[in-house]
């Protein structure tokens, strides 16, 4: 395409500002991906050159168009950062980032969009850690002051810089409510927490009148150097104050229920395992001694049996002792009668002593009776 004969003229830095303005309405219209050197010459009304001359081609432009805007936005939030109390500066930030999305449409979607794209550009998350590192300063402050670890004030910066960045994404679309009742909606959350939330939050009235001087991006800047305080304000500020301590007092006091609670449920606890492991001991004992008593019975049973074995086996073998006695003696009787019966009967006094030998008992009788 040849540059148009009635195009107008300009100065070289007239020209690279137009060019600027051009590419940054399409990137956020189409993404870096979607606009091509052609489309930005056409719109500028130029030649393809002119942009390669001006900056080197689609990454150099959307570099300049990408660090533009995150310097425009890094220099509102640490203007409303800058002094005062702590919940002024986070409602001063929180507006300065919503209304940076509210007249900055354009500069905002390039940034959450596809900011990646060219190298040598900062990303969005590097915005948010960049914004992330003003708070953490801040927070460290309060930390200090009120006895908390300073080493977590990098988390804690993080964690409020990156909910206030995500609901501006969601608001870039959404636009309902307006900035202010998003804002206090912003600070009630991240200033009361979820235990503390205000039914109808509000701004105060330092932020709001250092942030609504009128239309235009540029009046953000009134944010520089904290305005002095009127008397009500320092009341809010003190009543705020008394509200946080009273707050902070509850927490403790409901901790230390809640510690004491827990203490004595396992106080309990510890009472119940104990009663029941002296339970436990007490029935092994019985199970024990019982065992103990069966065994002796048992012991005491079997010796008896011992004895009542060997004594019917004494007896026994008295009585095969007493059998064999008088075997013995039968046999003896018998052989004292074979013996006499063998004597002859012409020596009648062997015949006594054999027979008294034998306890026979010895009758008289005449010689001629042998029967």
């Amino acid at each position: 395409m040849t540059e148009p004969r009635s195009r107008v003229r300009m100065s070289g830095k007239e020209r690279r500002e137009q060019l600027i303005r051009v590419s940054r309405t399409l990137f956020a219209e189409k993404g870096f991906d979607g606009t091509s050197i052609e489309e930005i010459a056409a719109s500028a009304r130029v030649s393809k050159p002119v942009v390669y001359e001006h900056f080197g081609g689609k990454e150099g432009i959307y570099a300049v168009v990408v660090d533009r805007e995150m310097q425009r936005l890094l220099s509102l939030v640490a203007v409303a950062l800058n002094a005062g109390h702590p919940r002024v500066r986070l409602e001063r930030a929180a507006l300065a980032l919503l209304q940076y999305v509210e007249e900055s449409s354009e500069g905002f979607r390039i940034l959450v969009r596809d900011s990646h794209a060219a190298s040598g550009t900062g990303t969005f998350a590097s915005l948010i850690s960049d914004i992330a590192s003003q708070v953490e300063d801040v927070l460290a402050d309060q930390f200090a002051d009120r006895g908390y670890a300073p080493t977590l004030a990098p988390m804690y910066a993080q964690m409020l810089v990156g909910m206030v960045a995500l609901t501006g994404q969601w608001w870039l679309d959404a636009r309902k409510p307006d900035r202010e009742e998003v804002a206090a909606h912003l600070v009630n959350l991240a200033w009361n927490g979820l235990t503390g939330l205000e039914s109808r939050p509000t701004l105060t009235a330092a932020s709001v009148r250092g942030i609504a001087a009128g239309p235009g991006l540029p009046a953000v800047a009134e944010l520089r150097g904290p305005a002095r305080p009127t008397e009500k304000e320092l009341r809010d500020l003190e009543k705020l104050r008394e509200k946080e301590l009273k707050e902070q007092e509850k927490i403790r006091i409901r901790e230390a229920r809640e510690q004491e609670k827990a203490r004595a449920r396992d106080q309990r606890e510890q009472e119940k395992l104990r009663r029941e492991e002296e339970k436990l001991l007490a029935r092994e004992q019985r199970e024990r001694e019982k065992l103990r008593a069966q065994e002796a019975k048992l012991a005491e049973e079997r010796a008896r049996q011992a004895q009542r074995e060997a004594a019917r086996r004494a007896k026994l073998a008295a009585e095969r002792a007493e059998r064999a006695q008088r075997a013995a003696g039968r046999v003896e009787r018998v052989e004292r009668i074979e013996s006499v019966e063998r004597v002859p009967l012409s020596e009648p006094a062997a015949h006594i002593e054999l027979l008294q030998g034998q306890d026979v008992h010895v009758t008289e009788h005449s010689p001629g009776d042998d029967s």
